[in-house]
């Protein structure tokens, strides 16, 4: 197992706020692959106490889909302005 992959077989791509891994989820989605959103902060919130910071949101996809992931992480982040 590779050292930022859980037993589900993701791997985390990108860490933003929310309105960029939003954006980055919907781009992937629209290719076909597969994401989680982990929202420490959120959840922490949900919780009951405070976890994390609202600008750690971590977007994960699946180990077999990161290659066709990473070229469109790079054109996402190549746009950001």
């Amino acid at each position: 197992m590779k050292k930022d992959e859980n037993k589900e077989g993701f791997v985390h791509l990108y860490s933003g706020s929310e309105v960029r891994v939003i954006l980055l989820k919907g781009l992937l989605e629209d290719k076909g692959i597969d994401v989680i959103v982990q929202n420490d902060y959120q959840s922490g919130i949900s919780a009951g106490f405070a976890g994390g910071t609202v600008n750690t949101i971590r977007l994960k996809v699946h180990s077999s889909d990161l290659d066709k992931a990473q070229p469109v992480l790079e054109d996402f982040i190549q746009n950001q302005h």
